[in-house]
């Protein structure tokens, strides 16, 4: 095991996740006030700036459980400072969910925070720490979503608001997903401690495929459709609608221009 000691350094935030924060703040500003020249541009930075911000914080979601379980080496791998560049994989945690919001509108799941188990005891303390990742996307997304239960949107910019319903999509996608029970992804991490040790050994090389396997199914027409019916269906008892949801994604991607959406909303 890796040994640690507290540093004051490894839980100091990282000016890396303050810059993001800081564009997060500016480009939301600009949208709400409407003082970007090309409005699409200051939600896309926005929406993608936000996205990574509420990454890291599902990131260090799981490494704080994990400081509090037992695992004394998360400071000193960076994990608290919420820094993406600390991760195992970079990649994975940040550039491919932001390429996967680009091109579909959906919330990947990133994950790389390596989590040393062997210091952790208990059963509920495993399945709490890969638990607390995507429960932070359903804070995030009750965040996002109040304007819209609450009945509070009387003052909210359009293009505001369109922004709000796309980002809090991409959280309640990302938090489903997470928690499905599949190898690799941290739903599967929740119940694996309770699973027998035969059980675990035989899914045990699925892992690294859980992900792919997941996007191959959404490939299936059906599997989509049911899928996004599950999303719209929450999202509407959460006060967005599908028109919502879809001009927001549109607005986002500023280089393509619907007109239905620029005159409907």
């Amino acid at each position: 095991m890796t040994t640690a000691t507290a540093r004051p350094s490894d839980r100091r935030i990282s000016p890396v996740f303050v810059g993001i924060a800081a564009v997060t703040a500016v480009t939301g500003w600009a949208t709400w006030t409407g003082f970007a020249e090309q409005p699409g541009v200051a939600v896309f930075l926005f929406v993608t700036a936000a996205w990574i911000v509420s990454l890291c914080l599902h990131e260090y979601a799981h490494a704080r459980t994990a400081l509090h379980s037992g695992d004394i080496s998360v400071g000193a791998k960076g994990y608290l400072t919420l820094n993406p560049l600390k991760y195992t994989h970079a990649l994975l945690s940040i550039v491919l969910p932001v390429v996967f919001v680009i091109m579909g509108g959906i919330g990947l799941p990133g994950g790389a925070v390596f989590i040393e188990r062997g210091r952790i005891r208990g059963r509920w303390r495993h399945s709490l720490i890969s638990a607390a990742g995507p429960l932070t996307n359903v804070l995030f997304a009750a965040v996002c979503t109040a304007p819209f239960w609450l009945d509070a949107l009387d003052g909210v910019p359009r293009d505001f608001r369109l922004a709000l319903a796309f980002l809090a999509l991409l959280q309640v996608t990302a938090a489903i997903l997470n928690f499905l029970p599949v190898p690799g992804l941290d739903g599967y991490g929740v119940i694996e401690p309770w699973l027998s040790y035969n059980v675990r050994r035989q899914v045990e090389p699925l892992a690294p495929f859980g992900l792919l396997i997941v996007f191959a199914l959404l490939w299936i027409p059906s599997v989509n459709g049911v899928f996004f019916d599950v999303i719209d269906a929450i999202l509407r008892g959460l006060g967005i609608s599908d028109l919502d949801t879809y001009c927001g994604f549109e607005l986002f991607r500023f280089w393509q221009t619907d007109e239905f959406c620029s005159v409907g909303s």
